[in-house]
């Protein structure tokens, strides 16, 4: 079929449909202006393809793919860390509350981890990290990066939901340190992306607060790290959608991927 003689026609339903997917999740992470050629970009983009997700692959540091052996190894180890998480009562408190624990959810051999603090009510109910309201708000910010959820691997410092959703006391997140750092080792990211002060002071040991930790680059074994507010801080401050755009723009230009 022949194309539109409008160079600025969107072409088909489903592209325009596509093109309001993308604007709205921009949107939904505090970009609510584009300059007019980055527009156009996007349009001509949605034109021709579809524009979500940019595989990682693609970016300016690539790494091999690992073989169908080391991938079924570290779902297995992976497998057994999720059920010594399961059974776990370090935190007696936390233990008795809880309906499950929450271990983790996404690809063994993903570039980007995302560490959050610890579960919610939704989060506890399906034993899944980041479903609730400030977890649709962060598979938002995902696709709003040209990534998909399918493509990050999620986590939480803890593993249990605290009471009322308190914040995780200190001898909490040191009870659930081997934990995370473990799932960390095994998936191996390139990036980590803490989201909040509890997540980058868990992970960095660190007692700065997130406002300073941010737009800096950090370390953990062989990843780098970067910080930001959590999506629960988001829906009471959605001010600060644009401080965490830059900050994934940060995140993302690493990877080659130029952010509007």
């Amino acid at each position: 079929m022949g194309r539109s003689g409008n160079s600025g026609s969107l072409g088909t339903g489903s592209d325009a449909r596509r093109l309001k997917q993308r604007l709205e999740s921009l949107a939904a992470a505090g970009v609510t202006d584009l300059p007019r050629s980055k527009v156009k970009t996007v349009a001509t983009q949605a034109h021709h393809r579809d524009p979500v997700p940019v595989p990682l692959a693609a970016d300016r540091t690539p790494r091999s793919p690992l073989t169908h052996d080391e991938l079924q190894r570290r779902s297995g180890v992976l497998a057994v860390l999720s059920q010594e998480v399961a059974t776990c009562r370090r935190c007696e408190e936390l233990a008795c509350g809880r309906t499950q624990t929450v271990f983790g959810a996404g690809p063994v051999d993903a570039r980007i981890c995302f560490l959050g603090e610890a579960p919610g009510a939704d989060e506890d109910a399906s034993g899944q990290p980041f479903v609730g309201r400030a977890g649709e708000l962060l598979t938002k910010i995902i696709e709003s990066c040209t990534l998909t959820r399918n493509q990050v691997y999620i986590l939480n410092v803890l593993k249990c939901r605290p009471p009322q959703n308190r914040p995780p006391l200190p001898a909490e997140v040191a009870n659930c340190r081997g934990y995370f750092h473990k799932q960390l080792e095994i998936v191996d990211p390139d990036y980590i992306c803490c989201l909040g002060t509890t997540a980058a002071q868990a992970l960095l040991e660190s007692t700065e607060t997130i406002g300073k930790l941010r737009k800096r680059w950090f370390t953990h074994n062989k990843a780098q790290v970067i910080c930001t507010y959590h999506p629960s801080y988001l829906l009471r401050n959605p001010s600060a959608k644009r401080d965490v755009w830059e900050d994934m723009k940060m995140l993302m230009s690493q990877l080659g991927v130029q952010l509007p």
